[in-house]
């Protein structure tokens, strides 16, 4: 919801920053607590310390969506109306033979299989998620059977958060200029290989380098993933397009979890979990340059202008 909020709030040029504020917002807080908790076990035990930084968390979040929250669905609408009376400079790609306003289940064929792009980038979504089942899940498991300390644990998982969430200040503001497309491809490959050098390591500063290329890669691709399918949604209908998208995508911890313990059991090791997430990450790649397209509205307008006979822009 604050990221829907967000675009609710946001200039079609400026969603790629929007994206990357809120999603920066989210995994610095996320590499904080990677920290912290870490500290908080060693200090008062693991429930214990792990029970007050939780409450301590809910109760300051409750706190503060009480006092300053507002919301944002009267500028979702005044958005709705403003496309009616006077369309934006550059057309956005919407989905062709769609109602104004398509129920759930409508919405959800189009996210999943019957526009090619949303299908594309709900996959992509849902793939990238393996990574976070891995670092949250096997990472910690995988280096302290490597010796890690508890403390140096903490710190590498903390490396990918800050590499991640600090990098999407930059990242999503470079998709406004470059477009959703490039960024988020690369980024799925930058990942990947990221994960494959953490099995290729055996020391505490390699890991946490390879981290940090993973949480690069993830900063390209996870604020514009979000943009693109933003970009190419009415505002009528965003909300539940950017739900069903997070559907998908946060349905990959569940698909990434089993598919990293059946990899780690046939192979009985754990480093064949990151080879397999660093495979899917290069095969979702690949399946996001032939499926997608570049979804800016600037970069590739409904009706991109023509000089010579071909279009001034290409699809990707």
């Amino acid at each position: 919801m604050t990221q829907t909020s967000t675009l609710d709030i946001t200039r079609a040029d400026q969603r790629g920053l929007t994206m990357g504020l809120n999603e920066f917002a989210g995994y610095v807080g996320v590499a904080l607590a990677g920290v912290l908790t870490a500290y908080a076990a060693e200090a008062f035990g693991a429930r214990l310390g792990l029970l007050i930084f939780e409450m301590a968390v809910i109760l300051l979040a409750m706190f503060l969506t009480e006092v300053w929250i507002r919301d944002t669905l009267p500028w979702a609408k005044a958005e709705t109306v403003a496309h009616k009376t006077a369309p934006p400079k550059f057309q956005p790609r919407y989905p062709k033979g769609v109602s104004d306003h398509p129920n759930t289940k409508e919405v959800f064929a189009l996210m999943t299989w019957r526009d090619q792009r949303l299908a594309a980038l709900s996959r992509a979504g849902l793939v990238e998620k393996f990574i976070d089942a891995l670092v949250w899940v096997i990472l910690p498991v995988y280096l302290t059977s490597k010796g890690a300390s508890l403390t140096q644990m903490g710190w590498i998982v903390g490396v990918f958060g800050f590499v991640w969430s600090g990098s999407q200040l930059v990242t999503g503001r470079l998709s406004n200029h470059v477009g959703r497309f490039w960024p988020s491809m690369i980024g799925m490959w930058i990942c990947g290989a990221g994960v494959a050098l953490i099995a290729m390591g055996g020391s505490a500063l390699w890991w946490a380098l390879s981290a940090g290329i993973a949480g690069f890669g993830m900063a390209l691709l996870y604020p514009n993933l979000s943009a693109a399918v933003a970009d190419i949604t009415p505002p009528a209908w965003r909300g539940s397009a950017i739900g069903i998208y997070r559907f998908w995508r946060d349905l990959g911890y569940g698909i990434g979890a089993l598919g990293l313990g059946l990899a780690a059991h046939l192979a009985g090791a754990l480093e064949a979990a990151f080879w397999f997430v660093a495979v899917s990450m290069f095969i979702s790649g690949a399946v996001l340059y032939f499926w997608g397209e570049e979804t800016h509205p600037r970069l590739n307008p409904e009706h991109s202008a023509i000089r010579g006979g071909e279009p001034e822009m290409s699809a990707k």
